[in-house]
């Protein structure tokens, strides 16, 4: 039995919500986002949105609750949005935009310029004293989240001086350094 399938899914006032064979629409203020799915049927109860799967094989009980999740996560991005910030720890590490271009000096030889998707807003920010923010913000959870790890994968944090490219308040698991 999927808890997570079963539980139904809010659809806040300002959101639409559009079922189409195989299809679902969902569209707010902050934009529209579409999602395939089989083996299982969703229906719409007043402000509701309900996922019930077709039948009881292994593969559809998987998807009965993956399906969800992937509504939920559409809803409230069209609704409120999702937001991942990013730090750069390390001594001359700087981050900067120019409309969708994010520039990264990471300690490299080079700079790195990465072109971030429409879809996503970034934002670099940085005071003086504190390490650089980078500000990712989209309707679409799994785009800001894929980028957001891969703009951390250009250097991830190292367990030693904790230097690298870390999301705000992740906990990073430090060694301790040669005794001498």
């Amino acid at each position: 039995m999927s808890r997570i399938g079963n539980s139904p899914v809010l659809i806040p006032e300002g959101v639409s919500v559009e079922i189409q064979t195989k299809l679902l629409l969902v569209k707010g203020k902050l934009g529209e986002l579409s999602q395939n799915f089989d083996e299982i049927t969703v229906e719409q109860v007043d402000n509701e949105l309900l996922v019930k799967r077709s039948s009881e094989s292994k593969s559809s009980k998987a998807k009965h609750g993956l399906y969800r999740s992937l509504f939920f996560n559409m809803v409230n991005g069209v609704h409120s949005g999702w937001k991942k910030e990013l730090e750069l720890v390390g001594v001359g590490y700087r981050a900067s935009t120019q409309g969708q271009k994010l520039d990264l000096a990471l300690g490299f030889s080079h700079n790195i310029v990465f072109m971030i998707p429409n879809e996503v807003k970034v934002e670099a920010i940085s005071e003086k004293g504190k390490n650089p923010i980078i500000k990712l913000t989209s309707s679409d959870k799994q785009l800001v989240g894929s980028i957001a790890a891969k703009i951390r994968s250009f250097r991830k944090p190292e367990p030693y001086k904790g230097k690298g490219v870390k999301y705000v308040g992740e906990q990073i698991r430090r060694k301790a350094g040669k005794s001498a």
